[in-house]
């Protein structure tokens, strides 16, 4: 599958609205944003502003969903994938984070690591980053607060840019030291 990203344009913010208030995102923060608060966040600089940039992505020319990158004026950035419904589940994650990849490090030379959060229950995710050459990097218990009050552990995952010039996966020890 070819991936391509085209940056959000202002003149995209009708279909950004669209997009966003007419698919489900079960696994995010916000998993139904209204309109109103998509118009809100537009203004305060969520999509476009100092270190943050949105790309429509395309697979084989057909607009599969958004990608917010976030950071990118530091040595980490982070994104936010957001597929259409009828994308998810096929094995498309895959090669849209390693063009994602391969673009944020092409286009943002001083970055370091490249990294993504989410909600541990989001399995088919997390499967996706492993297989895209991402290592999981934390587990941190009860840090994502869902919609009814309870929480659920927020689990990291990073790509490094050695890595991925050498074209390698790197883990690390998991085992602490030990409390005595």
């Amino acid at each position: 599958m070819d991936v391509t990203f085209a940056p959000l344009m202002d003149k995209d913010e009708e279909e950004l609205v669209r997009f966003l208030t007419t698919n489900s995102f079960p696994f995010h923060r916000i998993t139904a944003p209204s309109e109103e608060l998509v118009r809100r966040l537009l203004l305060e600089g969520r999509f476009e502003s100092d270190g943050v940039c949105t790309f429509w992505v395309f697979g084989d020319n057909h607009r599969m969903g958004l990608v917010i990158l976030e950071n990118l004026n530091e040595d980490t950035a982070y994104f936010d994938l957001r597929l259409v419904e009828e994308h998810r589940g096929g094995g498309k994650g895959v090669p849209v984070l390693k063009a994602l990849t391969d673009k944020v490090f092409t286009d943002h030379p001083h970055l370091r690591r490249f990294a993504g959060r989410m909600r541990e229950d989001n399995i088919a995710m997390r499967k996706t980053l492993l297989r895209a050459g991402f290592v999981k990097e934390g587990h941190l218990r009860q840090e994502w607060p869902l919609p009814d009050g309870q929480r659920v552990a927020e689990v990291a995952y990073g790509r490094l840019r050695s890595d991925w010039e050498a074209g390698t996966v790197t883990g690390f020890e998991w085992e602490d030291l030990d409390a005595r």
